[in-house]
């Protein structure tokens, strides 16, 4: 059975802060670059027969330095609107609201749980058809791949705060005995 495979983008300069970075549309950084390129070693062996692309600059850039042909975009990939906390880190929004949690709250003038639920949910009832055709690369952002991760196996959008998600990494999204479970996660 064919599998989708989760690519995050490699660092830019607000990854490598830990600013919440959506609608802003950074180009890597050089070593986002480098991390990029090794995804190509990391992919080798994968065919894809589908590669389905965020549009900011920071996700078309990584698939092209790992050596990818970008089929689409979709802008169901794009990031998890941060509305308001665009730009801001997670501890520079507690010294405002200290019990905030994305997977729960969301964000102001942003995106709920819920949303980004809907929207993730939408790109993989639209991948069905794909993966009969073969493997689908998915080159997107840490918060929205890792919801994707989470509605494959059956959890609620906040699952994903259980998956981490590092720059530069690949993870495999399958089946085991006809159930969608997570084939790899993370990886390098």
């Amino acid at each position: 059975m064919s599998e989708i495979i989760l690519i995050r983008h490699g660092e830019t300069t607000w990854s490598a802060s830990r600013r919440h970075t959506s609608y802003t549309d950074l180009e890597l950084t050089p070593d986002g670059e480098r991390q990029a390129r090794a995804l190509a070693g990391v992919l080798t062996g994968q065919r894809l027969a589908t590669v389905l692309a965020s549009p900011r600059r920071r996700a078309l850039r990584t698939a092209q330095l790992a050596g990818l042909t970008v089929d689409h975009t979709d802008d169901d990939l794009v990031e998890w609107n941060y509305g308001r906390y665009e730009g801001r880190t997670t501890a520079d929004i507690h010294t405002d609201r200290p019990d905030w949690d994305i997977w729960t709250d969301g964000c102001p003038d942003g995106e709920a749980p819920d949303e980004i639920g809907a929207r993730v949910d939408r790109l993989l009832a639209r991948l069905t058809p794909l993966l009969e055709r073969g493997n689908v690369g998915l080159v997107g952002h840490a918060h929205q791949l890792r919801v994707v991760g989470a509605r494959w196996i059956g959890l609620p959008p906040s699952g994903g705060g259980k998956l981490r998600l590092d720059t530069a990494t690949v993870s495999v999204l399958g089946h085991e005995h006809g159930r969608p479970v997570l084939l790899r996660w993370n990886g390098r």
